[in-house]
């Protein structure tokens, strides 16, 4: 269901920014979907289907994704990791809690340099769209 909620924001986003625009038709819509986020892309593309089926602005629309590979630095040691190389070390209840809230990731992810829990999140995390091509 996580991933319907998030069709529709980027649904609701495009509208508004082609209503902005004065964008008639919605021609290409690209969208980077960050690997922290673990969207299910399948689950995802039937949404944004669903979704747009009584908006006549999507007609023609091409949807396009990117995944963008979600990157760790510890703010104690300043290692850098890949969240994909820390994915086979979680639970299928820890993998899932980070799914739902990527902050999570603090609760059940430390540096595998130094051991803190003191991270951030530098690229990879969330869904937004990247660019949006119309007809006026």
């Amino acid at each position: 269901m996580h991933e319907w909620a998030l069709a529709e924001g980027v649904i609701d986003t495009a509208v508004k920014v082609s209503k902005e625009k004065k964008v008639k038709e919605i021609t290409r819509v690209v969208i980077t979907l960050g690997e922290l986020q673990q969207i299910d892309e399948e689950i995802f593309k039937f949404a944004l289907r669903e979704i747009i089926k009584p908006a006549s602005i999507f007609k023609k629309t091409e949807f396009k994704f990117e995944r963008e590979k979600a990157v760790l630095r510890c703010k104690v040691c300043g290692k850098e990791w890949k969240f994909g190389d820390m994915l086979s070390k979680l639970d299928d209840v820890e993998a899932e809690s980070i799914h739902f809230i990527p902050e999570m990731s603090h609760v059940y992810m430390k540096c595998p340099g130094c051991g803190s829990r003191d991270f951030e999140i530098v690229k990879g995390r969330g869904v937004w769209i990247s660019s949006i091509e119309g007809m006026e």
